[in-house]
């Protein structure tokens, strides 16, 4: 029986703050043979990352690790573990790779990517800076990079986030390692460039006979590449095995969980489980949402005039002029868009980054100016409002951007921020402003203790929902949710799903729910518009989109859905 590649034996590690050790991985044991993809599938905090990291001797120098990790060298056989920090600097890049969640972070922006690539190259093998640049572009040419030569000389911020995840995967195969690790190299990517960059590390892990860790929180998307799959929870593996057979029998209540709360394992209207209800011992009911009754009355017999009236809408953003060269075209982020959004109505834009998608958003809101057409929201035009005419208009137009830790100030409580929307409008006594946050904070299913906590000190799903609860203070008849579960786990996505049906029930608004998962915007929204390059190409009841779509591009999208 051939050594494996990677050996990992009852692999501990703790986190000590303050004096007290808190435990990320418990006694996990698993390997990695040559040529295997091996996935790690698990919620944030469920210890895949810092497994990841311990492969690279990368934790902080808080963390404290017991156990084996076992590696198959050129030289023989080294527990990791165990080496200096010369010694894994040799093994670093060289035979063990890693890509990382976030390109734009990991890549220096102000060095351009070719150099970024080369100083990696250079920094394993003794060659010309000549021979560095040809195979960089080599690199380029291999993870399929538009006019690599031209890429070499760009800077991070000048490509697309899919470009990015390129760059890094090409940095990490520059030395032909033996073991690849790749810790959430798809997260908030479009689908479609999801499964672009999948696909490209199965073909260059099959090319070069290489190992692989990928780690995900998406169960369903490691079918399409993973040879095995382990399944984290709270610091342990509670099930591994082939990815057949997790994926068809699984046995864990958690690993149950994680496959059945996905919006595509559910008709529309069906309450989606959550982790919660497959390890508590009661069955979950399964609840179906009532109707949208004043939506289906507007859009059957049109009784109702519409909320929001968007008019051969364009956005155009001029191109920088140079000295002595021609004017280019403006780019036409948004280019003569025009639709009708009914009173309680959730409309999904879906479409891939660059699209227009957000800022079609972010100038309904007016927080970016028109170049041409109306907004016409209860029969004034927004677009032609000055600031001054429009500031009391905003709390009843309100919007949940993506990154809940970056809306949220750091220096105020949640409380504070929840109240500030309602100081800001003079609306309510101190008393009643503090009451109303309560109340929020419970709709939105957080306690009234909350009040005087920090952004910091919660979950990505807990700022989403406190970012709800503030767009939600000033009682807004319109919101527009802007990727606002894209980078959420898959089971707390489920959470925030549900809450939004809630609410909509309770509130009665009308929203646009933008996101390039057009799982999500079927299972949430009532129609669905679909946009490319700043048109939109096919609209219609979400059912009718989702099931049979009419437009090539839709059917792609559609198609790149994971485990669909």
């Amino acid at each position: 029986m051939s050594t494996p590649l990677l050996q990992i034996t009852n692999l501990s590690i703790g986190f000590i703050t303050d004096g007290v050790v808190s435990n990320a991985v418990k006694n996990s044991s698993f390997t990695v043979e040559k040529g295997e993809i091996v996935a790690i599938v698990g919620e944030s905090g469920s210890g895949k990352s810092a497994t990841a990291l311990s492969l690279m001797q990368l934790l902080p120098a808080t963390a404290t690790t017991r156990g084996e990790i076992l590696f198959s060298t050129d030289k023989g056989i080294v527990n990791i573990l165990q080496l200096s920090a010369k010694e894994i600097n040799t093994i670093r890049g060289k035979d063990i790779a890693m890509i990382f969640q976030e390109p734009m972070t990991s890549l220096n922006p102000v060095f351009t990517c070719g150099n970024q690539v080369m100083e990696a190259i250079q920094l394993h093998e003794k060659i010309s800076s000549a021979k560095a640049r040809g195979k960089t572009i080599t690199l380029f040419e291999k993870v399929k990079l538009p006019d690599p030569k031209n890429i070499f000389g760009r800077y991070p911020h000048q490509l697309s986030g899919g470009q990015k995840q390129r760059v890094m995967i090409a940095m990490a195969m520059s030395c032909n390692p033996s073991l690849l690790i790749a810790d959430e190299p798809t997260t908030a990517l479009d689908v479609t460039v999801q499964q672009t960059i999948i696909l490209l590390i199965k073909e260059l892990q099959q090319q070069n006979n290489m190992g692989v860790v990928f780690i995900s929180h998406d169960i369903g998307l490691v079918a399409a590449i993973a040879d095995k799959v382990l399944v984290m929870y709270k610091g342990e593996i509670v099930e591994q095995g082939k990815t057949e057979t997790i994926l068809k029998t699984p046995q864990h209540p958690y690993t149950k969980a994680l496959l059945a709360c996905r919006p595509t394992m559910h008709a529309k209207g069906e309450r989606l489980p959550v982790v919660s209800d497959f390890l508590s011992d009661e069955p979950t009911a399964k609840t179906a949402l009532s109707p949208n009754t004043s939506y289906i009355a507007s859009c059957t017999s049109y009784i109702e005039a519409p909320v929001l009236s968007v008019k051969n809408l364009s956005v155009h953003f001029p191109e920088k002029k140079k000295l002595f060269a021609k004017n280019k075209e403006p780019l036409k982020a948004v280019d003569e868009v025009s639709f009708d959004v009914f009173k309680g109505e959730t409309i999904g834009l879906v479409g891939e980054s660059g699209c227009g998608k957000t800022t079609l958003g972010r100038t309904i809101l007016q927080l970016l100016p028109a170049t041409s057409g109306s907004i016409i929201l209860d029969d004034v035009d927004l677009t032609q409002l000055s600031k001054k005419e429009m500031r009391p208009l905003r709390k009843d137009l309100q919007i949940i951007f993506q990154d809940p830790y970056g809306s949220l100030n750091p220096r105020l409580t949640i409380g504070d921020a929840i109240k500030e929307p309602m100081q800001v409008h003079q609306l309510f006594s101190t008393k009643e402003q503090y009451n109303k946050v309560i109340e929020l904070l419970e709709k939105v299913n957080l306690k009234p203790e909350h009040f005087k906590r920090y952004p910091h000190e919660f979950s990505g799903g807990q700022r989403q929902r406190i970012c709800i609860a503030r767009a939600l203070a000033l009682n807004p008849s319109f919101l527009i949710f802007d990727e606002s579960v894209s980078a959420l786990d898959v089971s707390v996505q489920a959470q925030v799903l549900n809450l939004l049906n809630d609410l909509k029930r309770e509130f009665n608004f009308t929203s646009i729910f933008i996101s390039h998962d057009l799982s999500v915007v079927h299972y949430i929204s009532d129609r669905i518009m679909v946009m490319n390059k700043g048109k939109i190409i096919e609209t219609g009841n979400a059912d009718d989109v989702f099931f049979s779509p009419q437009n090539e591009y839709t059917q792609k999208l559609i198609a790149a859905i994971p485990g669909k």
